[in-house]
């Protein structure tokens, strides 16, 4: 069973940086993609960032040029380093690991919130 806990979580004003990780029981270069996804209220989960195990990556359009995946092999830790961040980004924010439609895991959660 794969165990995905995310971090870095917070409160933040508009405009400003948080960088989210997700630290993972196995080796996150073996999984075929890894990607983050949010909820908020009232919202289905939507894909936020994607990355391939062979690093392609790709981003929702409302996050393209704001957010940056990527992944550390040696740390089994993915990352999304989140600038310019906006009211709108507020949600839950989960870790995906994916080996197949039937063989994936997702971490519990960690709340991010755009606030002045």
């Amino acid at each position: 069973q794969v165990q995905l806990v995310e971090s870095g979580g917070g409160l933040v004003q508009p405009g400003g940086s948080l960088r989210l990780s997700c630290s993972a029981s196995e080796s996150v270069f073996l999984f075929n993609a890894m990607g983050w996804y949010r909820q908020s209220p009232g919202k289905e989960r939507e894909l936020v960032a994607r990355i391939t195990s062979g690093g392609r990556t790709n981003y929702a359009d409302s996050v393209k040029g704001r957010f940056t995946i990527s992944r550390d092999n040696a740390k089994n830790t993915m990352y999304l380093q989140m600038n310019s961040l906006k009211p709108e980004d507020t949600a839950v924010y989960y870790c995906n690991a994916y080996y197949t439609l039937s063989d994936q895991y997702w971490g519990q959660g960690t709340q991010v919130t755009v606030s002045s």
